[in-house]
């Protein structure tokens, strides 16, 4: 019996003024699975925002929701950049947005509420108002 096994992994990069904070792997949530297996077999919801917040508890894989949002904002590359098996997602909060000290982000397929397709928690990143903050998330399938 042939075997081949289809997995989503995800990873982020979190930069303050442009400097690397975090590299660190993500979970791809239930639903983001889900959502990947409608658009197989011609969905068409797509990823179109990432949300910040100040959640501490660590991603499960049954969340919808980031535990705390704090801000959401459209990504900067809407409905990302697929390279070969990989999509890039990419957004930033500028001076003035999102503020607070983060630790969790997740990818949505909506400005409110959507498909949640992966969550992540980190180390606190304290954003103030002068401060800008961009993430680079990075899903394969391999």
């Amino acid at each position: 019996m042939l075997n081949d096994n289809l997995a989503l992994r995800g990873a982020l990069t979190v930069r303050k003024n442009g400097k690397v904070i975090h590299q660190i792997d993500n979970l791809i949530v239930t639903t983001g699975k889900n959502l990947v297996a409608a658009s197989l077999g011609g969905g068409a919801t797509t990823i179109t925002h990432m949300a910040i917040g100040t959640g501490t508890t660590a991603a499960a894989i049954t969340d919808t929701t980031l535990e705390t949002e704090l801000d959401r904002n459209a990504l900067t590359n809407s409905g990302g950049t697929v390279s070969g098996n990989t999509i890039q997602f990419d957004c930033t909060w500028a001076a003035g947005d999102g503020t607070g000290a983060l630790s969790e982000a997740g990818l949505f397929s909506a400005a409110s509420g959507g498909i949640m397709l992966a969550r992540k928690t980190f180390a606190v990143v304290n954003k103030s108002s002068l401060d800008t903050v961009s993430i680079s998330w990075t899903v394969t399938v391999s």
